[in-house]
């Protein structure tokens, strides 16, 4: 991550750049799976029962060898009962965690780092079965039918369970999961006029939706307590039409002087499809106060503030004050080699999911036809700019001249890319440091201040429109 002579640990760069054995297979049989999929298990054709075929065999040898067969084999017959479907959907999210812990397995002997010990509970089966069971029966009716034979009769089958289940905290993870699926699907109907399908998205989707429906499953993660400070790195903002969400992404510190470890605090909210840019951080602010902490360059003093064993912080503007001024390039530098990774829940192992905090520097970066690469130690790394933020300074021609940043590593079509929260450049003839978050507690740049305006017009009339409708 940065040089030894400096404090930090070295990040192999070339370990990343390594064939991972058993990875390529392991995905071509997930992908085997998927494709059986778009013409759906109602009637198998000689390429689906291929397709599952490649599943049992890539499963063979573990635990799940021998009710994988048997729901392939049921399946392959057409006559795959909802259990069945729930087995073949396991099976493929155990392949694809297995990569997930493959691929970071790696990053880990490429930084150094430690992972926490995982404290997970096993389901208690506490939720309401009668849904469960209804979301089970709509899931495995979209297998047997397949993304070909999507219709609107058939996708708008969730609209009930998604109602019923939404008032309940226990279902509402699955609920808003299924929300968002049939409505990708509503928008595709109907399936025989689509040339292409988003094959792996959806069977992501629908995999983990039907695992969701085993009861206990979607419990929430154990939380302890924790007392500490916390030194920012990085914001990740992910915006949709119509929500948006700010990931931090820090370093805490327990005050008891145990390891460091690396956590996540997250906020969210619902916004209108005209607020965009600068603007999205007026409506996450009031959730929030580490947002101004990151936006001043600050750490925060926490008091019992509740932590998951993913490393995920519930936060609570109560447990949490004001630090003093804190340098995340100086964290990344000095606290980032020795803070332990956080375990990852077993349903939430996907390569997808994958964004660990890394440090480069000593870096060689160039951009060609708008592609930004980093290359050490004869090394190339891809950067990942598309997922930069429009809602702060930092800009792909900053990450193109900067020396140092700091990112989140992920993994994407084949090969691992950085994605940068925060660079050091040089801007006329001058060290600056360009965040991908600076802007979240306020900002003076020209730009930003337009874009806040603009998004407080907007809101202003949204709420005195919405007030007017409530008082009617």
């Amino acid at each position: 991550m940065v040089p030894a002579d400096q404090g930090g640990g070295v990040m192999r760069v070339d370990m990343l750049t390594e064939a991972l054995p058993g990875l390529d297979e392991a995905l071509a049989a997930v992908d085997a799976f998927d494709s059986t999929l778009v013409g759906g298990l109602l009637r198998p054709q000689a390429a689906q029962t291929a397709g599952l075929t490649e599943l049992v065999h890539a499963v063979a040898g573990t635990p799940l060898a021998a009710r994988v067969a048997e729901a392939a084999e049921k399946a392959a017959a057409g006559a795959a009962s909802e259990d069945h479907l729930v087995v073949l959907a396991a099976a493929r999210t155990a392949l694809l965690g297995s990569a997930h812990d493959a691929l970071t397995a790696r990053i880990q002997e490429a930084t150094g780092r430690s992972r926490a010990e995982e404290g997970f509970p096993e389901p208690e089966g506490g939720q309401a079965p009668n849904l469960l069971a209804a979301a089970r029966s709509w899931l495995s009716d979209l297998a047997r039918s397949g993304w070909q034979g999507l219709d609107h009769d058939l996708v708008s089958g969730a609209a009930q369970i998604v109602s019923a289940m939404l008032p309940d905290p226990a279902l509402r993870r699955l609920a808003t999961l299924l929300d968002g699926f049939a409505a990708e699907l509503a928008a595709s109907c109907p399936g025989a006029a689509m040339e292409r399908f988003p094959v792996r998205r959806w069977a992501d989707l629908w995999s983990r939706a039907m695992l969701l429906t085993v009861p206990g499953v979607a419990d929430t993660p154990l939380a302890v307590t924790a007392t500490g400070r916390l030194l920012p790195l990085g914001v990740d903002l992910q915006e949709h039409a119509t929500a948006v969400q700010a990931q931090i992404h820090a370093i805490f510190e327990p005050a008891d002087g145990t390891t460091p470890h690396l956590v996540r605090a997250s906020v969210s909210a619902p916004k209108p499809d005209t607020v965009v840019g600068a603007g999205l951080w007026q409506l996450l602010r009031p959730h929030m106060s580490l947002l101004a902490a990151v936006g001043e360059g600050r750490s925060m003093d926490l008091t019992g503030i509740p932590v998951t064993a993913e490393g995920d912080l519930l936060w609570n503007d109560d447990h949490a004050q004001a630090g003093e001024p804190a340098d995340a390039f100086a964290t990344a530098r000095v606290a980032l080699p020795t803070a332990a990774d956080p375990a990852v829940a077993p349903l939430d192992r996907h390569p997808a999911r994958i964004a660990v905090p890394v440090f480069l520097e000593g870096y060689a970066a160039a951009i060609e036809d708008g592609v930004v690469t980093f290359t050490l130690a004869g090394q190339t790394l891809a950067v990942d700019t598309d997922r930069i933020p429009s809602a702060g300074p930092l800009a792909p021609e900053a990450v193109a001249a900067s020396r140092a940043c700091i990112g989140l590593l992920r993994w994407d079509t084949g090969t691992y890319r950085v994605q940068p929260l925060a660079v050091e450049t040089t801007v006329r003839k001058k060290a600056v440091t360009v965040h991908a978050g600076a802007w979240a507690g306020g900002t003076t740049d020209k730009n930003g201040v337009k874009a806040e305006k603009a998004a407080t017009d907007t809101v202003a009339v949204l709420r005195e429109r919405a007030g007017r409708l409530l008082r009617k």
